[in-house]
């Protein structure tokens, strides 16, 4: 009994161990203390009043959640800057008498990401995700809201990765 104890144990401890610069959000290892996320402008051809700064909320909230930086208005050690680029709703399926049965909006934002500490991070890269919904509602109250919350989710989960967790 006590072997196989011991064998679980020294199990764990190298499992554990081989994981090393990595925690459980699924950061490596951060050579930074501050971070600082810039307003993102709305500079999409559709304007939605606020998207903005909800995305930049959703931005710091992700990455103060997910790491243990701490956020600056200015001169941090890592500046994530850019702006909304494209807000489309766009017909997906038809039905059989040529109507849309689903609608889809796409969002793109263009991300400039500067690590001050290790340029060889830095990069300027667009990032889109999409919310299909059916044709019948209008992309207004609650259908809007949860459109916004999962495409900026995926979104800054996406550039929170590029960035930080190196996938």
């Amino acid at each position: 009994m006590k072997k196989i104890l011991f064998l679980t144990s020294l199990l764990s401890l190298l499992l554990l161990n081989s994981c090393g610069v990595y925690n459980f959000t699924g950061s490596g290892k951060i050579d930074a203390k501050t971070f600082q996320v810039n307003f993102f402008q709305n500079n999409a051809e559709l304007i939605e009043p606020g998207i903005d700064r909800t995305f930049t909320l959703q931005l710091q909230d992700l990455i103060q959640n997910q790491t243990n930086l701490n956020l600056v208005k200015n001169g941090g050690d890592l500046v994530y800057d850019g702006e909304i680029t494209d807000y489309r709703v766009s017909p997906m399926t038809a039905t059989a008498d040529q109507k849309a049965a689903q609608n889809r909006l796409k969002i793109r934002v263009r991300v400039n990401f500067t690590n001050k500490n290790k340029e060889t991070d830095n990069f300027d890269k667009s990032f889109e995700f999409f919310y299909d919904y059916p044709a019948d509602q209008q992309l207004t109250g609650g259908t809007l809201n949860s459109a916004l919350k999962e495409i900026f989710d995926r979104i800054s989960q996406d550039i929170f990765n590029e960035s930080l967790a190196k996938w």
